[in-house]
């Protein structure tokens, strides 16, 4: 990883100039090589006050690490940088591809349309079929950008706004893909509480409660984690506990039947597993309610 230096995160209109913007443009293009090659291949961590930037990695390998977060790259990929984010890079010295800083007021006005969210969060994903478009899409913005023709500013901005809406569309498919992903977790965790309801006098494991559901006892579990806070198995074992206390509290059985109804083997195991979950044995639970 990166390490930030300990001193406060320079600003730069780009890397390594504080002098003002070098051209009268609202965007810069270069090639990654271009300015690396100048640094090392190391770009250290710094920010840019009002600045965007999409960096192309087309071949090679990159570390790219913003705000903190670490992707490696070894295969096409695109990184979204925000104005303000805190960021560094390292390459390998094979390194192919485009950096594209374009001015916020310019990125404010092209994405005014989109989903207003995409170009302040921190993006970084492995391209697949898009790598042809995003090639000749770059190619023509840096092309565009080198030379002076009729009509610059307008071509310039058109294909940046092409670029921004792919950007754009990968990004809602990705939010889609993880709400979707959300809900049916969700759903997952919901039938496991079904299911628990029950069942959880059989003893069932939790490989079975997965099954059943249709997924791997892993995934259980990770659902369980994320969503509830929890370990299936401790689910299993809090709902066991919740109905030994309400029969121990509201009823007069004996513990003896108080395990048997919960489907324990032996009374004795049953005190023992109530008092390793709760602290305290179930008949001092009882005298203590």
């Amino acid at each position: 990883m990166l390490k930030s230096p300990e001193v406060a995160v320079p600003v730069f209109k780009l890397y390594g100039e504080t002098a003002a913007w070098p051209t009268p443009d609202l965007i810069h293009c270069e090639s990654i090589p271009e300015r690396s090659r100048l640094h090392g291949w190391e770009i250290r961590p710094h920010r840019h006050g009002d600045l965007v930037q999409l960096l192309y990695v087309q071949a090679g390998r990159a570390e790219l690490e913003v705000e903190g977060h670490v992707h490696c790259v070894e295969r096409p990929s695109l990184q979204l940088i925000p104005a303000m984010s805190v960021h560094g890079f390292r390459f390998s010295q094979d390194i192919r591809g485009y950096v594209l800083s374009m001015a916020l007021p310019l990125v404010e006005q092209l994405s005014g349309t989109l989903d207003s969210q995409v170009t302040r969060m921190p993006i970084c994903y492995a391209l697949g079929d898009e790598v042809r478009h995003l090639d000749a899409l770059f190619e023509s913005i840096s092309q565009e950008y080198g030379r002076q023709a009729p009509g610059r500013d307008l071509m310039l901005q058109s294909l940046i706004s092409v670029l921004l809406v792919s950007v754009n569309r990968r990004w809602l498919a990705v939010s889609s893909a993880r709400e979707s992903t959300q809900d049916r977790g969700r759903e997952h965790i919901a039938a496991f509480a079904r299911l628990l309801e029950m069942h959880f006098r059989e003893h069932w494991t939790i490989e079975r409660y997965a099954e059943a559901i249709g997924i791997s006892a892993a995934h259980l579990n990770a659902l369980c984690r994320r969503l509830a806070g929890q370990s299936a198995l401790r689910m299993i074992n809090q709902r066991l506990v919740l109905e030994a206390k309400r029969c121990l509290v509201y009823t007069v059985m004996t513990v003896n039947q108080v395990s048997d109804s919960l489907g324990f083997s032996e009374p004795a195991y049953f005190s023992r597993f109530f008092k390793r979950e709760v602290g305290v044995s179930p008949k001092v639970f009882r005298i203590q309610r």
